[in-house]
């Protein structure tokens, strides 16, 4: 996951933009970076995988001085990448996941092209990005020209002398909106940017479209497409509960998730009813509204030194981050029957080994757990998050109940099927809960409001909106990834 943000100012937009893009934090833990447009172009990235990312760059923005600038939170790729080209020079930021950026680097490689981001065997997809669009008769033609060769998604920023040039998505997965305010504009990944630095929205950029934000405003340069499947896991786990996504607020779904969750719920009795800190907290507290249990809070978070599990790149950093950031309170746990909560079950490990088990170690009575989300069946090929079948819990069980790997899995999607109900039950037993029901995939929709052809729901039915089935995302073989180093080595 990354998060973008830009402003153009009539006066200097260090200061706006490190505050612009700081409230995308949630949304990465591996690299910031920022660049502004002044008299030359000036720009800082830093690993923020152990700190926090205002305690890395406010330093910075003394040093930063321009009337426009980008800034990025990315998990995978260093960014701003510069680049001098014949288009003129430019930095740019991107957000997304290009499937096939090994195969497109590859090409590129054997016609004589350079890439000097290179790290871990591995090219940097926003530079492969930058190194398309610069050959395009214009920076536009540049980016549909992008737009055609990936696979995957990728919405950017891009930081010229004409303005900002702002393109999201073709298919509509990652949003980008400009907001406004008096003697500037800016555009975002995330509208929680906007509030506190005064922005008002004005416009939710349409898939594949690409507009031109100057000081005088956007202006519109590629028209986009009507059809959107934009993801539905922003506003169930990966968004902020402050942002609009398509004008729907993230928190008020997460709350009608849990509303929907307690009306199928007829048939438990619960002392308490408790969320998953952080995005399991607004699911909880919907739950609670509609079952009339009341909402506590038997795990905490530790806010201030630990992010979000599930990010990581490690496993072993997921682990130890998930270990130390929640802790119990036992005065709220022991003796009580509580249901929990959680945005989804991804790989099942860190909710059973470092929810569940303290929940268990500190007394509680009975544990059930309902997820706000259908069980995860494929891969993200949108996203840098799980990607391979082998991670998600729901394929661990099906493997199980089948013996093998099987590519039909059908039977499991549906939930009204014998097959799908021996798969939770399964999942049940691995995490070690009293009762475990998921969501309903038309419950979700129901509760984001927006048709199901206008979303992504790849990874619970392996589909897209049109109804066509997609290959499974597969994980780069170390193979391809040394081929790929020796090929940079011998440039």
């Amino acid at each position: 996951m990354s998060g973008v943000f830009g402003v153009v100012s009539r006066s200097d937009c260090a200061e706006t933009l490190l505050y612009g893009v700081d409230y995308h934090t949630h949304l990465g833990t591996q690299y910031g970076g920022m660049a502004v447009l002044g008299e030359d172009f000036t720009r800082q990235i830093h690993n923020i995988s152990n700190s926090q990312f205002k305690s890395k760059f406010y330093s910075d923005t003394r040093k930063m001085s321009g009337n426009k600038g980008i800034g990025v939170i990315s998990d995978s790729d260093e960014q701003p990448v510069y680049l001098n080209s014949r288009l003129g020079s430019f930095c740019i930021v991107t957000s997304g996941f290009i499937e096939n950026a090994e195969s497109l680097a590859a090409k590129m490689l054997e016609e004589g092209i350079s890439f000097s981001e290179v790290s871990r065997g591995r090219v940097n997809s926003t530079e492969l990005v930058a190194k398309i669009i610069s050959h395009g008769k214009d920076i536009a033609d540049g980016i549909e020209n992008m737009f055609r060769q990936i696979e995957g998604s990728c919405s950017l920023l891009i930081l010229h002398k004409d303005g900002i040039y702002a393109a999201r998505d073709r298919r509509g997965y990652t949003p980008l909106v400009i907001g406004r305010k008096e003697g500037a504009w800016a555009v975002t990944s995330e509208t929680t940017a906007f509030p506190n630095n005064h922005f008002k929205v004005v416009k939710y950029l349409a898939p594949g479209e690409i507009v031109l934000v100057g000081e005088n405003g956007p202006v519109v340069r590629r028209k986009g497409a009507s059809e959107t499947q934009v993801c539905a896991f922003l506003w169930i786990y990966t968004g902020f509960p402050a942002s609009d996504y398509e004008g729907i607020n993230t928190e008020i779904v997460r709350e009608r998730c849990g509303r929907a969750l307690a009306k199928r719920d007829k048939d438990i009795d619960v002392d308490l009813v408790s969320g998953i800190p952080d995005s399991g907290l607004a699911h909880a507290i919907g739950y609670a509204m509609e079952s009339k249990k009341p909402f506590r809070r038997p795990i905490v978070k530790y806010t201030p030194g630990y992010g979000r599990s599930y990010m990581p790149p490690d496993q072993s950093m997921r682990d130890l981050v998930a270990t130390m950031k929640l802790i119990p309170i036992r005065e709220l746990i022991e003796g009580n029957r509580i249901v929990v909560l959680e945005d989804s079950i991804v790989r099942g490990t860190q909710l059973k080994n470092y929810t569940i088990n303290k929940l268990w170690e500190c007394g509680a009575e009975e544990i059930h757990v309902r997820p706000a989300c259908p069980p995860l069946m494929y891969p993200c090929k949108f996203c840098l998050s799980t990607r391979s079948v082998s991670e998600l819990s729901a394929r661990k069980a099906i493997k199980s109940i089948e013996g093998r790997d099987i590519e039909d899995v059908s039977e499991y999607i549906d939930h009204s099927t014998q097959k799908y109900q021996k798969m939770v039950d399964w999942i049940k037993r691995d995490i070690d809960v009293t009762t475990l029901r998921y969501q309903k995939i038309e419950d979700m929709v129901e509760a984001i409001g927006l048709p199901r052809e206008k979303l992504c729901l790849y990874c619970w039915t392996g589909e897209c909106p049109s109804g066509r089935k997609m290959p499974e995302a597969k994980p780069v073989s170390k193979k391809k990834r040394s081929r790929l180093k020796r090929r940079e080595k011998d440039r």
